[in-house]
């Protein structure tokens, strides 16, 4: 016994090891997360042994297909391991790649919330034994009934596995069903000075399309239709075009290019753009595929807006559409924007329209240093792709890492409204779904207080 507990400890540290090494040869950009990946192999592990007992009793059938559902995303993992190894996943027909790590992600999300109960369960039988042995050690008191002690673990380990049951099904159900049930978000931005001539200007904003995700050219058809039958004078794209590389985009080129506005369509780029996540031989390739995206927006027809902006006679009144390229607060994401370049020279203009693909921007550099930006359009959060909006009632994991993560927000320390919407995207990325963040189309009015 101990000499096969040390096997699979050498095989668990090999494994490690291993996985460290195709980490960083094929997502280097990712080795700062290779922590997250060992702790959720210790506590797989540990699942796996909590509930091997509970198996037993089990018919054979069940537990052959239990045992094949939990193991199926790990064996996945170890053959893109290897297979990277030989042809990097970034060069693998995206469909594949959006299939498979949806199996990976799906089932480690239900397990994640299996692991939780299991690890409430153990950490109360482990205080238990603690204040039992700390201050009843000299007592002496009849012992419990070990059946009422046992049915009280297993309730909220059969909680765990029920709860991991519907997580399971729920995300499944989230990348069927909702990965594409695009909402349009109709918003109002109110100035109490707007120029008349602006009065009814409609902008529409997507965001975050990760083509390298997509599955359905359909379903990007209905969304293209369902923009241009708003009629909009400006429609805005903030980042985010692509996963990995551009040639992941290049089949819905066709697609994309038949966004139409009165006043053209503008782009930025986001940080899944620039080629950042992949890992190249030479720098001159890098460059190249950065070139090769400023040339796919060009033949789509999009002006992509790199630290500059474009001066628009709307009605005859000079409106300043500027881009940045990314700027974030986080250090693991790009910081290339330049906000004053990409505003310099606009000064004439009465209304000003910026577009930054992470909302942190906003919070940390346009709201502190730029009050003569009147809205700022961003997106990157997704809204996590999960959580819930009620009427009067929002939650996202996403707000543990952005204090504005979806809608529309306001700075209170201007005279004038200056405002930010946060975009929850139109694509995916890592899981292939959508549950109670759904895909947005948003839809912006400029209005008067009158």
């Amino acid at each position: 016994m101990a000499r096969r507990t040390l096997y699979i400890i050498l095989a668990v540290l090999a494994l490690i090891v291993a996985s460290w090494f195709v980490v960083a040869e094929t997502f280097p950009k990712e080795t700062s997360r290779f922590p997250i990946f060992v702790l959720g192999l210790l506590l797989d592990l540990y699942l796996w042994v909590s509930i091997r007992k509970m198996l037993r009793s089990w018919k054979r059938i069940l537990r052959f297909a239990f045992t094949f559902i939990y193991w199926l995303p790990f064996a996945l993992m170890i053959v893109l391991g290897i297979a990277s190894l030989f042809a990097n996943l970034y060069l693998w027909k995206p469909h594949l790649v959006t299939y498979v790590g949806g199996v990976i992600f799906i089932v480690y999300g239900a397990k994640l919330f299996s692991i939780a109960f299991f690890l409430l369960a153990d950490l109360i039988k482990i205080i238990r034994h603690v204040i039992r042995f700390t201050y009843h050690k000299s007592r002496k008191k009849p012992c419990p009934d070990p059946a009422k002690r046992i049915s009280r673990a297993n309730f909220l380990r059969n909680i765990g596995l029920i709860g991991g049951g519907f997580v399971l099904s729920g995300m499944i159900i989230g990348a069927v069903r909702w990965a594409y049930d695009f909402r349009i978000r109709r918003v109002s931005l109110r100035y109490p000075v707007l120029p008349r001539e602006l009065e009814g200007v409609k902008m529409v904003q997507i965001s975050d399309l990760h083509l390298g995700s997509w599955t359905n050219k359909d379903a990007l058809k209905e969304a293209v239709e369902v923009i241009n039958n708003e009629r909009p004078d400006f429609i805005f794209f903030t980042g985010d075009l692509v996963n990995f590389l551009t040639r992941e985009a290049y089949i819905y080129k066709d697609i994309l290019k038949e966004l139409k506005a009165k006043y053209g369509v503008y782009a930025v780029l986001g940080n899944h753009d620039y080629g950042d996540y992949v890992k190249w031989e030479i720098r001159a390739e890098k460059e190249q595929n950065l070139r090769d995206l400023e040339k796919l927006y060009d033949e789509m027809g999009w002006q992509l807006l790199r630290n500059e902006h474009k001066l628009i006679q709307v009605n005859g009144i000079p409106v300043a559409v500027a881009g940045v390229e990314n700027w974030s607060m986080y250090e693991r994401f790009p910081r290339y924007g330049d906000l004053n370049k990409a505003l310099d020279g606009g000064s004439e203009a009465r209304f000003k329209i910026l577009l930054s693909h992470d909302p942190s921007h906003w919070d940390k550099v346009v709201s502190q240093q730029r009050p003569d930006v009147n809205i700022t359009l961003s997106g990157h959060t997704h809204g996590f792709q999960f959580g819930v909006e009620l009427k009067n009632f929002r939650w996202s994991p996403a707000q543990y890492m952005y204090k504005r993560w979806a809608g529309l927000y306001s700075n209170p320390a201007t005279d004038n409204p200056q405002y930010l919407y946060v975009n929850r995207g139109l694509g995916m990325i890592g899981y292939p779904g959508r549950i109670g963040i759904l895909p947005e189309i948003a839809v912006l009015e400029l209005t008067s207080d009158n």
